[in-house]
């Protein structure tokens, strides 16, 4: 008994000294990360380093980052202050946060930072893209893809955009039970991004490989540098090379079959101004190019949509202003009758024995096995039989080949310069709808529609901010920044803690408006599409989605959430809820419609 009494206790002591040598020794090393960055100081400046904390070796605070998500940003903030170290992905961080902060930095790049993403992101997208070059090689690639996204390249991509949009919604209203807002929302900017923007001809399986190994792509881009099996920079590099092979073959068999001097989408241009001066094509280049224009089109306006929906959930009264808006400048909808047919989830009304689609429905074009224009009738009732997951609503039927497909036509382009200019889409309208596709003169007459819009981007912004890094030492708030330091401006703070908006955390648009405008009290308060240089350039494209969108919305439908509560929001890749926001779509009723009339006539 004795004996066993002593193996007790001397396991108990080995125990305790164990664990109190892994505290010390955690300490320790935690103490000694903290002063190997303490030393990388500029010791010709008499500044201090930011307040902060670089967390533990090597990983710093990248896992506290990852969980807590702005939380993470918003508790570091209020107790350090606007300007704040950290060290995430493997790298010292400067965290900032407020107009005049950010705006040195946005107006100092190519003096005082340079463009630097995660070394994850830069491995993933590739060296030749816009957001990883710098210097000559940034402007002149920036010129390029300026006109790729120009206005003249908008209005031809506008009625296709809208035709889309048109559809999805549809399948939404359509769909029996509820759908994942987010995962509807990126179904349909990858099908903007791959088929309408590169031009891919994709088959149904073919579009669903694909948008999922673009996810994982996208998934993996802020991920620990570490290439080793199952970690999520390999998954993304592995993600990317299965990209890559296809756009590859894609791009060869546009290079075989294209005319040369053509320029019907965004792929084209690219090819073009690759060729430009007799230079070989870099297939390498091309191929990033392509992946990188997915990406400004795929995840963050899926952000801002599924945003735009949720706000304007909350905010009923918005979309009451909208359908007046909508109205007054024409673009209210009529029933549209239809010959009676089997309704299978009571989303037709009753109109004088006949039975309509939802008020004003105007259907896609659809041709017949012998290329004819079907009737109506052969429309509605394909749309009506046709049960696709509503979620991929697009995806049932190839819209752009086959023989049931949207009548498309190629946009009209001044072939000397290869630049897409205005074209319109090249279907009649069918007799008895109402609806003539809108242009880019006419949304942007609607200012109440560009005033949530605003407000939208202000509240949820898409992505939390950009990296920079630093390129020469130089002073923030009091606080030096090293050389060599990773700047990351963030835009979510900003917005929410700018003096000039009025009650910042509600959802007001009319802070946007003429008599208000808050947003031009200072410039670099309201930042969702970055600043300077290095402004987002495809942020035309992302509002001319949005409202396409609200637009379509607002005149078709109705929607209610499908769970108890609103979900909470995650902001790593980009803002969206965490269980998507399941939303149960609906058409909207002439009831519906007058009720919203008399509503409007009292306000």
């Amino acid at each position: 008994m004795f004996l066993l009494e002593i193996s007790y206790t001397s396991f108990f002591e080995a125990t305790l000294t164990s664990v109190l040598s892994l505290v010390l020794l955690l300490a320790a090393s935690h103490q000694l990360w903290s002063l190997r960055w303490h030393s990388t100081r500029d010791r010709g400046s008499t500044l201090p380093l930011p307040k902060g904390s670089m967390g533990w070796p090597f990983f710093g605070e990248t896992l506290h980052w990852l969980v807590q998500g702005s939380s993470f940003h918003s508790s570091r903030r209020e107790k350090y202050g606007n300007v704040f170290k950290t060290h995430l992905l493997g790298k010292p961080v400067i965290r900032v946060t407020g107009a005049e902060n950010i705006r040195k930095i946005l107006l100092g790049e190519h003096s005082l930072v340079s463009t630097q993403w995660p070394q994850s992101t830069q491995m993933i997208l590739g060296s030749n893209t816009l957001s990883n070059s710098i210097g000559e090689l940034h402007r002149q690639k920036r010129k390029v893809m300026s006109k790729v996204l120009s206005s003249a390249a908008l209005e031809c991509y506008f009625p296709r955009i809208q035709e889309a949009v048109r559809w999805e919604v549809r399948g939404w209203c359509r769909g029996v039970g509820p759908v994942s807002m987010f995962a509807c929302a990126k179904a349909l900017t990858f099908r903007i991004a791959s088929r309408i923007l590169l031009g891919l001809s994709l088959t149904d399986s073919q579009f669903h490989e694909l948008a999922r190994t673009f996810e994982q792509l996208v998934e993996n881009l802020f991920s620990l540098p570490l290439d080793i099996p199952f970690s999520g920079l390999r998954k993304g590099i592995k993600a990317r090379d299965t990209l890559h092979q296809y756009m590859e073959e894609a791009i060869k068999e546009k290079l075989t079959r294209r005319d040369p001097d053509a320029c019907e989408d965004a792929l084209d241009y690219l090819i073009n101004s690759a060729k430009e001066g007799g230079k070989e094509i870099n297939m390498q280049e091309l191929k990033e190019s392509a992946i990188e224009l997915l990406f400004a089109a795929f995840l963050t306006t899926a952000s801002a949509s599924t945003s735009l929906v949720l706000l304007l959930l909350k905010h009923p009264s918005a979309i009451l202003k909208m359908r007046q808006e909508l109205a007054s400048h024409g673009f209210s909808k009529q029933c549209q009758c239809l010959p009676d047919m089997e309704n299978p989830n009571n989303n037709i009304l009753q109109d004088n024995g006949h039975r309509c689609l939802t008020a004003g429905c105007q259907l896609p074009l659809l041709m017949g096995t012998e290329g004819h224009l079907k009737t109506q009738g052969e429309q509605t009732e394909q749309l009506l039989t046709d049960k696709t997951d509503p979620q991929n609503s697009l995806s049932s039927k190839n819209p752009l080949k086959g023989k049931n497909r949207i009548q498309e036509a190629p946009c009209s382009h001044d072939k000397s310069t290869c630049t897409p200019v205005p074209g319109k889409l090249q279907s009649p309208v069918s007799e008895g709808t109402s609806q003539q596709n809108s242009n880019l003169e006419k949304i942007k007459s609607l200012h109440y529609l560009e005033c949530v819009v605003k407000e939208v981007l202000r509240l949820l912004p898409p992505v939390s901010g950009g990296y920079r890094t630093a390129l020469q030492t130089f002073e923030l708030d009091g606080y030096q920044i090293p050389k060599g330091w990773s700047v990351m401006y963030s835009i979510r703070d900003t917005h929410e803690t700018a003096a000039v908006y009025q009650n910042a955390e509600m959802f007001d648009p009319e802070r946007f408006s003429s008599e208000r405008d808050e947003g031009k009290l200072g410039k670099f308060n309201y930042i969702p599409f970055g600043g300077g240089v290095r402004s987002c350039i495809g942020k035309e494209l992302a509002k001319v989605i949005l409202k396409i969108l609200a637009m379509e919305l607002v005149t078709t439908a109705k929607w209610e959430l499908a769970t108890p509560s609103f979900p909470k929001m995650q902001t790593v890749p980009v803002v969206h809820p965490v269980d998507g926001l399941q939303l149960s779509f609906s058409f909207l009723s002439s009831s519906d419609r007058d009720r919203a009339a008399r509503n409007g006539s009292l306000a």
